[in-house]
């Protein structure tokens, strides 16, 4: 099985949609999620993993944790936050993602931990990103509270996905959708 470390030095697929912008509201949610999970070299296995892998010192190391079900549980649907919010998956992106869901309330303590964790790392390397994250996360409704499934979530339309998380129809990001993976050359 690949982790997501192996992932991340995977080359990703060519984008099928401009980065400049988030992903168009017209998708449906599973149509968005393979879109980004392909550009990032990603893939739903991690889901339901036994363990997951992160990288420090810049990628140079990996760790290797257990993946418990309170993490396998939020996998899903952090990934969807993403799709929905136009965050990358990159470091920053990753912050910014963990500011809007810390935000929009979670429900476990490894969400929290991770979240803690990511957000106050994108502080240190783009505070205007993160306190603009801050502001346009005030409306924020995260899935976690919302009792509902990944797959209860992706045939709708990406557009009403995100005014079910008090996000724009258009998405929130307003740059380059970074990926975590090489692009292909």
């Amino acid at each position: 099985m690949t982790t997501t470390f192996d992932a991340l030095h995977d080359v990703a697929e060519a984008p099928l949609f401009p980065r400049d912008r988030p992903l168009p509201p017209t998708l449906t949610v599973r149509q968005a999620r393979d879109a980004y999970l392909a550009e990032n070299g990603f893939t739903t296995d991690e889901y339901t993993a036994e363990t997951f892998s992160v990288m420090i010192f810049g990628g140079r190391a990996k760790v290797t944790l257990p993946n418990p079900p309170p993490r396998r549980w939020a996998i899903g649907l952090h990934d969807l936050h993403h799709v929905a919010t136009g965050y990358g998956a990159n470091l920053i992106g990753e912050g910014e993602i963990a500011l809007w869901e810390l935000m929009g309330g979670c429900e476990t303590w490894i969400v929290y931990l991770l979240n803690a964790s990511a957000a106050m790392g994108g502080f240190v390397l783009s505070p205007r990103r993160m306190l603009q994250a801050y502001r346009d996360a005030r409306p924020a409704k995260a899935l976690y509270r919302q009792g509902m499934r990944v797959d209860e979530l992706l045939d709708m339309p990406l557009g009403d996905l995100r005014e079910r998380l008090g996000i724009p129809r258009e998405g929130l990001a307003k740059g380059e959708r970074a990926v975590a993976a090489k692009p292909r050359a």
